[in-house]
């Protein structure tokens, strides 16, 4: 896993395809902005975790 500190406005590129960027930062609060392409499912942690809860009952 990497981890970088990143501001608003910076990003971070992914494989040449994937680019995240910080939009906002305000008292343990982020904002992302994610770019990719349409072929990639990008999908929130929680929504993913509930969908596999619901699948494994």
């Amino acid at each position: 896993m990497l981890v970088v500190g990143r501001k608003p406005g910076q990003y971070i590129v992914i494989d040449e395809k994937i680019i995240v960027r910080v939009i906002k930062s305000d008292e343990g609060h982020l904002r992302l902005a994610i770019e990719a392409p349409q072929d990639i499912q990008i999908i929130r942690g929680e929504l993913l975790q509930k969908e596999i809860t619901h699948l494994v009952q």
